[in-house]
Parts: structure tokens; C-alpha cells; sequence
């Protein structure tokens, strides 16, 4: 299955990488999984951690209100550039959006609060060196100057194991993010075979979409719970999203059967 599974991957055209952990036994695959890929919206994981590191320090308030300028809004994903100019917004609500809509209005906001240098240093805190936030979301001036976010499957896969062990940040916090993550509502990818099964398990994740860019990065709680990366720069995005979503399935069935 591993062979096969890796002969796919590499099939596959453009810089794709892949990480793979069954958390219960320790059981890792991996394909090209230090490698630097252009982030997308999966950077907003680690602006969602910073966020929930500021609270705890007591820095942030959930319940810090925040005004929406339209003029402030970018294009979607999300939903605030719909909404009412002077909506009241709480901290909360944006890094709730931020994760279950992927709104790049309201991680803009949440960049400018927590502070670009503040999350960048808990991201190193972590551990975590190839990771990077260099821009806002949706900063064609910066995108166009090659200025990207960064990430790799292995870093964003040790993110995802560190919250299940309920170690990411602290356990209060890593339960409290895995809730939202949870509430995913963009389950094209990895989820979208799986959520055809019957009382199918949890599914904790955050995808991410640019022009040639799609990934998507999930921890599944079946019997053996298992973490699951993928990451494409530069591909075939249909051919890998569909690929995503059948080799999840594959380890779906593999680790929910053990």
C-alpha cells in the first residue's frame, strides 16, 4: 500500500509533498516532506495558535470587539467582505471564520492584532524554522515582488500531532482549536470520500487554494487516529484533489479497521 501510494504521489506533476502519521503506533510515510511549499491558507494554523498563545498570556481578549471597514475587506474566500460596512466583530469570530471559511478579511484583521513579528516568533517558539508568515493574505504588491508564506508537510504534520496530544499550546487551547478545525466547512479534499461513510469519524482540518496551489492538512480520529498532509505547488490541482480525497480514504479504511 505504502509503495503505491508513493508511486501516485510521484506521478503527479509539480512540486507535490506528503506526510502521514498513524498516532498510534508511530507508523510514518512521507514524500518530500521538508521541502518549502508556498503556503496558502494553511498558514492560517499557525496565526490561529499564536492567537490562542496571546490569550492565555492574557494579552487578548476572545471577546475583543473589532469594527469591519469594507475598504479593509479582500476578495473571498469567506464571508465578511459580504457583510455590512461597521459590522462588529468579535477576536473570536475571526479566527473562527479565518479557519472554517478560510476569510482572508478576518485573518488581515487578526495579522494586524496579534502582530506579523509576534507570530512569526511563535512559530519559531514552536520549533518550527522552515515555516514563515511574510504577507498579509491577498497582497498582490508582495505576491507580484515573489514575497510568499511558507510551510512543509512535515512541520504543518508535527502542528497537527502536537494538537491531538493536546500539547499545542496547552491542552485548553488544542482542544479548543481542534473544535473549530472540526467544523470545516470547505471538505472538497481529504474529507470528501470519507464523509460518504455512515457516523463517519471526526475530521479536524484546514485546506489551502491559490492559482496551481492546493493542500489540504487533517487529523482523523478513527480507531487508530492518524495525521494526513498534503501539499501541491505549481500541479494539476482537479488531478490532485482527487487524489487526495482517494488516498484518504484508503488510510481511512486502513486505520479505522485496525
Amino acid at each position: 500500500m505504502h509503495e503505491d501510494i508513493l508511486s501516485r504521489l510521484s506521478a503527479m506533476p509539480g512540486r507535490i509533498s506528503f506526510y502521514y502519521k498513524n498516532l498510534s503506533t508511530g507508523e510514518e510515510l512521507t514524500f518530500r516532506e521538508k521541502e518549502r511549499m508556498m503556503a496558502a491558507s494553511v498558514i492560517k494554523l499557525f496565526i490561529l495558535a499564536e492567537a490562542f498563545r496571546q490569550m492565555e498570556a492574557g494579552r487578548l481578549s476572545r471577546q475583543q470587539t473589532v469594527t469591519i471597514c469594507r475598504e479593509r475587506c479582500v476578495p473571498s474566500c469567506g464571508a465578511l467582505t459580504y457583510m455590512h460596512d461597521g459590522l462588529q466583530v468579535t477576536v473570536e469570530d475571526l479566527y473562527t471564520l479565518m479557519i472554517i471559511l478560510s476569510d482572508n478579511s478576518a485573518t488581515n484583521y487578526l495579522i494586524d492584532i496579534l502582530g506579523e513579528e509576534a507570530i512569526n516568533a511563535g512559530i519559531r517558539a514552536l520549533g518550527f524554522t522552515e515555516t514563515v508568515l511574510n504577507r498579509k493574505m491577498y497582497d498582490t504588491e508582495k505576491s507580484s515582488r515573489g514575497i510568499q508564506n511558507y510551510i512543509t508537510a512535515a512541520e504543518t504534520g508535527e502542528f497537527l500531532t502536537r494538537l491531538a496530544q493536546g500539547s499545542l499550546v496547552s491542552p485548553a487551547a488544542s482542544a479548543s482549536m481542534l473544535r473549530i478545525l472540526k467544523n470545516q466547512r470547505l471538505n472538497g479534499k481529504i474529507p470528501f470520500y470519507i464523509h460518504t461513510i455512515p457516523d463517519h469519524a471526526p475530521i479536524a482540518h484546514k485546506t489551502g487554494e491559490d492559482a496551481g496551489i492546493t493542500h489540504d492538512a487533517a487529523l482523523i480520529e478513527t480507531r487508530q487516529p492518524f495525521v494526513l498532509v498534503f501539499c501541491g505547488n505549481e500541479t494539476d490541482v482537479p488531478a490532485f484533489e482527487r487524489l487526495m480525497a482517494e488516498i484518504a480514504l484508503e488510510l481511512y479504511q486502513k486505520n479505522d479497521s485496525l
